[in-house]
């Protein structure tokens, strides 16, 4: 037998509902909140934005299974014209949550501007992907096309979201981006950060446990594998012991660089150009370009430090 969807007689019920009130209530006051509806953007309405730019972007790909070649300009006209209006709408929201948390009247930007400027970048963005569709299907032999690398790998599917998210984060709507990335991330495992800069012909294979930080920087060409970690060796703090935010703390990683699965590059160092790093490897210093380097080779230089 199904069980009752309402709840059981008793004053437990309402009790809950006051104290989640007087909860909702301290913390808005203690972050000024304000009470006049929905403050923050919508992961459910990004979602679908970034489903509808991924479609107008790969349209007879990503698209919809009925679309016909020849209303192809159509549907990609319609489909950023609908996306359009929910990113308008969710940076609006973001604005005017910054100007409030500033403690100022109005928004430092307008929407509408900063809209027209990303729908700008979309052509760019279509061809760093086709350089990371072409990276990867040329970097695994197991690729038969550049469709099925497209169709099929999650590092192209985080690096769709990263793109777009990336130019949001330019824009000055890291909130937005940040949303558009742990998107990404849930469905993938691969966390990138929106902040951080990959150049073209970027590779994830696999992808499970990938983790970009904010000011990581890629070059053109690199290639990663599974658990790879591109993070922070330490996090500098003000005199009252707070984080400073945006500082230079991730790797830098040059042209044509590989590293294996499980290695872990930590702090602002910088990988030279056609270094490969092995697996499981722990770096916490930079690399001389060309250069190989092993477990053996990272423990020789920890004992050196």
């Amino acid at each position: 037998m199904t069980a009752p969807l309402t709840p059981p007689p008793g004053d437990d019920l309402p009790a809950v509902v006051d104290a989640l009130r007087g909860a909702r209530l301290r913390w808005r006051e203690a972050h000024r909140r304000g009470g006049d509806g929905r403050e923050l953007p919508s992961r459910e309405l990004l979602a679908g934005m970034v489903q509808c730019l991924s479609g107008a972007l790969f349209p007879m790909r990503l698209g919809p299974p009925t679309l016909r070649p020849e209303n192809e300009d159509f549907y990609v006209g319609h489909t950023l014209g609908a996306a359009m209006v929910t990113l308008r709408q969710q940076m609006a929201l973001e604005l005017r949550h910054d100007a409030r948390q500033r403690g100022d009247a109005a928004p430092a930007a307008d929407a509408e501007a900063l809209a027209a400027r990303f729908l700008r970048t979309l052509p760019a963005v279509r061809e760093l992907l086709d350089s990371d569709v072409l990276a990867a299907y040329q970097g695994d032999p197991a690729a038969r096309s550049v469709d099925e690398v497209l169709l099929c790998y999650p590092g192209l599917r985080a690096l769709i979201s990263h793109r777009l998210a990336h130019e949001l984060y330019r824009l000055g709507l890291p909130l937005i981006a940040r949303v558009i990335a742990e998107l990404a991330h849930a469905d993938t495992g691969i966390d990138i950060h929106p902040g951080a800069t990959i150049g073209a012909g970027c590779f994830i294979d696999h992808g499970t446990g990938v983790v970009i930080g904010e000011t990581a920087v890629l070059g053109r060409r690199v290639r990663i594998y599974q658990n790879v970690t591109l993070g922070a060796k330490s996090f500098p703090t003000d005199g009252d012991g707070n984080l400073l935010k945006g500082q230079p703390r991730h790797p830098i990683v040059e042209d044509e660089v590989v590293i294996y699965a499980g290695a872990t590059v930590l702090g602002r160092v910088t990988i030279g150009r056609g270094a490969v790093i092995g697996g499981n490897v722990w770096l916490t210093r930079s690399v001389a370009p060309g250069s190989v380097i092993t477990q053996a080779d990272a423990s020789t230089a920890r004992e050196a430090e």
